[in-house]
């Protein structure tokens, strides 16, 4: 007779996150069956991390699925696009209608949607889930993200909230909506660090290259930086980095390539944005900054024909940080005005979707749910759930009572910063495009209206007037055009 089914779900994918989860599920009272494609990755890890655990291995799908209690719950961590939909394909003939797949690692929204909507017709519950906190936050607690068939949120929520992080005693983890909702949030997530990352990046050429600061002395502002309102992980580690030195005592961060890598998520809110119609500028400079990057030997060969200030620390300053210590304020409330920015865009983003397909997306919970075990958690977000609190309608941050104060406080300085780097040819892509968005935002009449004359000269396009809007009307500016304008053609 076989034994009856203990575990209370499977994970399928055991590199570092994989592995990580099951740890931290395992620490948390939940019995978990281990699953690989390469079996012997399986046998490894009940040898040595596992060992002394209640974790269970699996020899092959039909073995783990043998192993679960109904309804069963199966988690991939696998690489995103074809190799979730096999494995989806190879599970459907295993498991029975009720039961739950839940795909945690970066898909595109896009798909889990369709996968959602495949399964569902089959009569199973799938789940895809946003997962942020890197190897340590998988292990000890992550923020999680998960959306897709309700009916199989009752079904996994207490895993989820126990081994997810906390924030003042609040897990970092709720449902987020129907269908790709999940992944789409994580996607977001992922735009926003893009983010926040070139910001702190650019704030550190600054003060390198025009405070003349050391690597150690940009790692105390950091530290100084960080017991304030830009206290955040990414500072921290930052923090940390800039101080850390290699094997022969020189700093590592100097010796890595200054080609940056991406994943693909920031060119899919990128895209995202596009297709919405949000202006997410900084983080798509982000995405863009990045790919400038990786252009290194075009880049060298560059720097000796293209003429532009150099930026030149001045000679002979004993102590930067304090001959410094103006611009150094400036650069710290350029990045905080310009992290305001991101988020704004973020939420802009996630309101215009969520308005579209229908999600009711809790922006409020959702800034909850970054608040710890994430990439972007900081004391920030905070004020952005107190902001949703106060009005759960809220068009976009910048409109809040907190956040329009504080750009108000710092935006001097952060046009200081931008005239700053831009004299002494520094690249703020991040920074500028930020304050570009800011002014845009904040600015009642645009040159749209010489635009839209211009795309009804040539294309008759048409326009609208500001005593009656809704109206459109085509103009024929050269006397020897038509009538006809390109939205009446009936075709």
């Amino acid at each position: 007779m076989a034994a009856a089914p203990t575990a209370d779900l499977a994970l399928i994918g055991l590199a570092v996150m994989g592995k990580n989860l099951i740890l931290n599920m395992n620490d948390h009272g939940f019995t978990v069956c281990a699953y690989n494609r390469t079996v012997s990755k399986v046998e490894e890890f009940l040898a040595n991390e596992a060992k002394g655990t209640n974790i269970i291995g699996a020899t092959s799908l039909a073995d783990m699925v043998s192993k679960l209690k109904r309804p069963r719950r199966v988690m991939l961590l696998v690489k995103a696009g074809s190799a979730v939909d096999g494995f989806i394909n190879q599970l459907v003939p295993l498991i029975e209608p009720g039961d739950i797949i839940i795909d945690g690692g970066n898909s595109d929204f896009n798909d889990s949607t369709r996968r959602c909507k495949e399964l569902a017709a089959k009569g199973f519950l799938y789940v895809g889930t946003g997962v942020s906190g890197g190897e340590d936050g998988a292990r000890y607690g992550p923020s999680l993200m998960p959306g897709g068939n309700p009916e199989a949120w009752p079904h996994i929520k207490d895993i989820f909230q126990s081994i997810s992080a906390k924030s003042d005693g609040e897990p970092c983890c709720d449902w987020v909506g129907a269908e790709g909702a999940g992944h789409f949030v994580k996607m977001v997530h992922n735009g926003i660090e893009y983010g926040d990352m070139q910001l702190i990046s650019e704030a550190y050429h600054l003060l390198k290259s025009v405070c003349g600061l050391s690597n150690d002395e940009i790692s105390s502002v950091f530290e100084q930086w960080n017991n304030g309102e830009l206290e955040s992980f990414l500072i921290e580690i930052s923090r940390d980095i800039l101080k850390f030195r290699d094997t022969d005592n020189v700093h590592l961060v100097d010796k890595i390539l200054d080609s940056a890598s991406q994943k693909g998520t920031g060119k899919w809110t990128g895209k995202t944005g596009l297709d919405m119609g949000i202006p997410i500028t900084l983080i798509v400079e982000a995405v863009f900054a990045r790919t400038l990057s990786s252009f290194k030997s075009e880049r060298v060969t560059a720097s000796k024909l293209l003429k532009g200030p150099s930026p030149q620390p001045e000679s002979g300053v004993s102590n930067p940080l304090e001959h410094h210590a103006g611009l150094i304020k400036a650069i710290k409330e350029a990045l905080y005005a310009s992290k305001i920015i991101s988020y704004a865009q973020g939420f802009m983003l996630m309101r215009a979707t969520s308005q579209e397909y229908g999600w009711t997306l809790n922006m409020g919970g959702i800034s909850l749910m970054w608040r710890g075990g994430c990439i972007i958690r900081s004391v920030f977000l905070g004020k952005i759930k107190q902001a949703f609190d106060s009005n759960p309608d809220l068009s976009n941050l910048l409109v809040d009572d907190f956040f329009n104060a504080e750009v108000a406080r710092c935006q001097m300085s952060w046009r200081e910063v931008c005239c700053k780097g831009i004299t002494n040819g520094i690249p703020m892509p991040a920074f500028s495009s930020a304050l570009a968005f800011y002014d845009g935002y904040r600015c009642d009449k645009l040159p749209a209206n010489l635009l839209q004359a211009q795309r009804d000269y040539f294309g008759a396009h048409t326009y609208e007037l500001l005593d009656s809007p809704g109206t459109h009307h085509h103009t024929n500016w050269t006397g020897h055009g038509g009538t006809t304008s390109a939205s009446t053609y009936n075709v």
